[in-house]
């Protein structure tokens, strides 16, 4: 048994869904402890959530990229006597252009982030999930259901995500631990600029969601047990559609989409 106050685990929480994610849990009574790089950016969001009266979330600055990391984060839980009721893994980065033509070292960042670190954190807190009967949250994309040439690797990330947190929805939901990915289209956050997409070739309008709509769509998934939730209507219909998409012929639409997105941006 333990004496810790059960908290929710935000990374990724110093800009896009992953503030808005931080807005939502606090709105509905879950005390937070937020994990980025960029401190300063928590500690301004801490305060924000604590002049609602709020508790004052943990701030911790951490580069998950680093060895370590996970070890970190639960050692300053510890020392504040919490540990994770519900973890969100929200951070990630994409990254637009061929494979072959990307920086190489770059690409394998984005491997490390959107994949290892994400796994290492969804099952390094699982004792204490199942103890306060909490969850797990894991930020997928869309692209996840698609091949993306043009993306090649960030699409495989968000492919592994997706496969990922559904076949452990199915090891822990067991263990009383809900666990959902969510897969939103087009956000307009950071993201697209750190991807390299410029504002004129996101994704039509149609599937764009603010950050705002997915964070409260995600909560909501996740606390009613789903499994993968895309936030949207006609998102969620894309992606029952793609399913019956020839795969040939979606390796053609993305790479005819991207090959228009690179001659827009003058890549």
């Amino acid at each position: 048994m333990t004496n810790s106050r059960p908290v929710t685990l935000i990374t990724g929480a110093s800009a896009g869904i992953g503030v808005a994610l931080a807005r939502v849990f606090t709105r509905h009574g879950h005390e937070l402890a937020l994990v980025a790089r960029r401190e300063n950016r928590l500690r301004e969001l801490a305060d924000e959530i604590a002049a609602t009266g709020a508790p004052r979330p943990i701030v911790i600055g951490c580069d998950l990229l680093k060895a370590g990391a996970a070890r970190q984060i639960g050692e300053t839980l510890a020392a504040q006597g919490a540990e994770p009721q519900f973890v969100v893994n929200n951070a990630g980065f994409g990254l637009v252009g061929l494979a072959t033509a990307r920086d190489r070292d770059e690409q394998l960042q984005m491997i490390d982030l959107n994949m290892r670190a994400l796994t290492e954190l969804s099952l390094a807190f699982v004792d204490s999930l199942a103890r306060h009967r909490g969850g797990l949250l894991n930020v997928g994309s869309m692209a996840g259901f698609l091949p993306g040439p043009g993306m090649a690797v960030y699409y495989g990330t968000k492919a592994y995500v997706l496969s990922f947190t559904e076949a452990l929805h199915s090891e822990l939901v067991p263990r009383g631990i809900k666990v959902a990915v969510l897969c939103p289209g087009p956000v307009p956050t950071e993201f697209a600029a750190r991807a390299g997409i410029s504002d004129r070739s996101m994704a039509p309008s149609l599937l764009t969601k603010s950050a705002d709509y997915v964070a409260e769509a995600g909560y909501r998934g996740l606390m009613n047990g789903h499994r993968t939730i895309v936030p949207g209507f006609i998102n969620n219909l894309v992606t029952v559609l793609l399913r019956l998409v020839p795969r040939g012929l979606l390796l053609k639409v993305v790479d005819s989409r991207q090959t228009r997105r690179r001659s827009a941006q003058g890549a």
